[in-house]
């Protein structure tokens, strides 16, 4: 098989589910479908030596998040500008679960937002999780429990129907 008949197979194989991992992240398709599309030309770059790793796959998701941050942190100075000239916006077609999950992981730290999308929404093993990032598996597994903790402190904070019957459960003392 040729190097691009094998490159093409792998790209046809991997492109969805790590544009999806990395939507996950981001919480923006836009930003995750350009971050996959450079992570996926660097990969064609250096296909010989990508496609010889344990996992290239985890070789381009990795690259991707990288981009990603970079991209971020490009735009902090620029989205903090916009913010002070732009009223707020409402976005149609989200749900309300969906807009919260969003809104609760961008609010904990990166680190700790990466290791709890990677473990639980994309289903790696801490140990997966430790070699993706680079960090030693107590270090994940510490980032995972602070990272539930977080979500769970902004998720508990949000009005709704069904919180509302939690939280009276537990002042109860039947929850």
């Amino acid at each position: 098989m040729s190097d691009v008949d094998e490159f093409d197979a792998f790209y046809a194989a991997t492109s969805w589910r790590v544009l999806g991992q990395l939507w996950t992240m981001t919480g923006s398709r836009a930003e995750a479908e350009d971050a996959v599309a450079e992570a996926y030309a660097r990969a064609w770059q250096r296909w010989r030596q990508v496609r010889d790793c344990d996992s290239p796959e985890a070789w381009v998701r990795r690259t991707a998040s990288r981009i990603a941050i970079s991209a971020w942190r490009k735009a902090v100075n620029r989205l903090r500008a916009h913010h002070r000239a732009t009223p707020d916006q409402d976005v149609a077609g989200l749900g309300p679960d969906h807009v919260a999950l969003v809104h609760a992981l961008r609010q904990i730290p990166a680190d700790q937002r990466r290791a709890i999308v990677l473990h639980h929404l994309v289903g790696l093993s801490v140990a997966e999780v430790a070699d993706e990032v680079g960090a030693p598996v107590g270090t994940i597994k510490a980032r995972l429990l602070r990272g539930r903790r977080a979500l769970a402190g902004w998720l508990d904070d949000l009005p709704g129907p069904d919180r509302t019957e939690t939280t009276t459960r537990k002042e109860n003392g039947n929850g």
